[in-house]
Formats: C-alpha cells, structure tokens, sequence
C-alpha cells in the first residue's frame, strides 16, 4: 500500500493538502498533469522527447494537448524510479477515456503494480463556497486566511506581515460555481467507471485536515484489501 491512487475532490475541499500529507506518510510521488506540461514549458530538458517537444509546440501556440498525447507523457513519467511503490494521480485520469486507457496501461506495462483506487473527498456545497470566497492571502509572506474559519486578528491585515490581505479575482461564488459544475460534469464517468469496478470511495471532507486524512487513510485501506482479495 498505498500502489497508485487517484485523489479527488471539488475545488476548495482541501485534495492538496490531503496528497502532499499521503506524499509524506508514504514517500511516493504526486503525478499532475499539470505540473508535468508547465515543467515541459519551463525546462528545456524535459522537452527532449518527442512527446514533450510535441506537447510543447502545442502549447506554444496555444493549444489544447490532445488525450493520446496526455496518456504517452504520464506513461513517460511513470518509468521513473520513485514510481515504483506507488503514486498520487492529481488531475488524472480526468476523462472515462483516459480512466480506460491508464488501466490498460497498468495492466500491460506496470504489471507489478496494484490496480488503481480512486478516492473522492466530498464537502457540502455551501462549506466550499465558504472556503474559497473567504480565502484571503498576504502578499508578502503568502500566509492564508479564511474570513469564516481563520480569521486574522485584525480585519483584513496580516498577523505576521501587517500587510493588506488580498483576494484572488477568482474567489468569488459565481467562478466558484462554473468550476464545481466543470469538475462534477468531467469527473462522473471518471466515478462511475471506478465504482462499478469496486476501486471507488468517499471520504467526509467535512471535517477539519486531521479527521479528512484519517477519513482518506480508512477508505484506501479497506479499498486496498478488496483488491487484494479480488
């Protein structure tokens, strides 16, 4: 345990955090997407292949890196060493063609691995606007606040910095809702294919960091020991 896993969660749930404590509990990797395409960009030794030379031209001009292209560099990525006992997937498998082909794949070229187990933590609605609109930052030491829940001790100034905090431009209800809507419409086929598969789990992420990481550590264990005896 833990082999690979995949992490979900809306935005605001607190999916971050709960990876970087598995990365540190477990001493595997978290693998985005989204970090493998920006270092692709920003490092020109990860553009030598012909998969990251491929997706950077794309991106360069803008556009979008096609699914098949996506798979090869998360299959590139896997071949490094500290894969081997396992890792946090973080953004994907984002799409049911995507959920089918990393199976394919682990079932072809990662045949000492586990099968993947998907955990999705899930908060209340109203709780998650609640974190993201009352989020506020100090520009200077980068410290977050929550007007709700962590509030500094003067309004709107920073305990440490005594700096003005800041809200991003995006931390308001209505970008909120668009992007819970674009998650829930992306992420359900990536759901249900793992639940019919008996790999899926929730965990209440209603909770404080403490609670949701037991919650987390609870469902890969029992999901763990299902694949085991499968």
């Amino acid at each position: 345990m833990p082999g690979p896993v995949l992490l979900l969660g809306a935005p605001g749930v607190g999916k971050g955090t709960q990876a970087q404590l598995l990365v540190t509990q477990y001493g595997i990797p978290q693998i985005s997407t989204g970090d493998i395409l920006r270092a692709i960009r920003n490092d020109p030794s990860k553009a030598q292949t012909p998969e990251g030379s491929e997706a950077k031209r794309l991106m360069d001009q803008g556009l979008l890196v096609p699914d098949e292209l996506v798979n090869k560099l998360v299959s590139e990525r896997l071949t490094e060493p500290d894969t081997a006992r396992g890792f946090i997937l973080d953004g994907f498998p984002r799409t049911l063609p995507q959920a089918e082909w990393f199976d394919r794949h682990l079932a072809t070229s990662l045949t000492d691995m586990s099968p993947l187990v998907a955990v999705s933590i899930v908060a209340d609605t109203d709780q998650l606007v609640r974190r993201i609109t009352g989020r506020r930052t100090c520009p200077v030491c980068k410290s977050i606040y929550n007007i709700y829940t962590n509030p500094p001790k003067v309004d709107g100034i920073c305990d440490c910095e005594k700096a003005t905090l800041v809200q991003r431009t995006d931390d308001t209800e209505a970008v909120f809702i668009e992007r819970l809507k674009t998650f829930e419409e992306q992420t359900a086929p990536v759901i249900a294919h793992y639940r019919a598969l008996g790999r899926f789990a929730e965990a209440d992420g209603n909770q404080d960091v403490d609670a949701v990481s037991a919650a987390v550590g609870a469902a890969l264990h029992d999901l763990r020991q299902q694949t085991m005896g499968a």
